[in-house]
């Protein structure tokens, strides 16, 4: 589904993938994904979606912010919003799902092929548009988790489905429990 001279930009709706990879049970090597798909066809961009906590002095998910940056990825970030529910928990609120959208649109006439890391079926109207200006569309989530990560008016929307299981021996490692290991292993890089 990929030729070698197509021009690819990826885009990673990052809280989405790290459900997905979590529900599969592996972590994802993100230098791996970058040759992957290096290796696919020719990789303009790949964009990384986030929401960070932004009063917290550590935020478990900054040392990847940092890495990702410094190794080729292009981030794209936002402040979280903290508020408590109604039954007063605590919550956290970040989509990412608009500035992933504008992104795409802006970039699509200068790609042939763009993969959305993402199984949100918010993005079904985004996929449509990119399709109607020629760019091809692959989607990569899962169907193997219970229940499953995508959504299936995204996936029949897609022109080409990647089930992230698949990617494992690719784009993946054990996942790692103590978030010391996790900020060393991504500063090894």
């Amino acid at each position: 589904m990929f030729y070698k001279d197509e021009r690819l930009a990826l885009f990673i709706d990052g809280s989405n993938l790290y459900a997905a990879a979590k529900a599969l049970g592996f972590d994802i090597d993100y230098k791996l994904l970058r040759q992957e798909f290096m290796r696919r066809g020719k990789l303009l961009r790949a964009f990384y979606y986030t929401a960070l906590l932004e009063n917290d002095e550590y935020s478990p998910i900054r040392p990847l912010v940092d890495w990702l940056h410094y190794n080729g990825f292009t981030m794209v970030t936002k402040p979280a919003k903290e508020y408590t529910d109604s039954q007063g928990r605590r919550k956290v609120k970040g989509n990412m799902d608009i500035e992933l959208t504008v992104d795409a649109m802006e970039l699509a006439p200068r790609v042939d092929h763009i993969v959305l890391f993402s199984g949100d079926g918010d993005f079904r109207p985004l996929v449509e548009s990119l399709q109607r200006q020629g760019v091809r569309v692959s989607v990569v989530s899962t169907i193997r988790s219970q229940p499953p990560m995508i959504a299936d008016e995204l996936r029949r929307q897609a022109d080409n489905f990647i089930e992230l299981d698949e990617l494992k021996e690719a784009i993946g490692r054990p996942p790692r429990e103590n978030p010391v290991e996790r900020e060393v292993a991504y500063n090894d890089h």
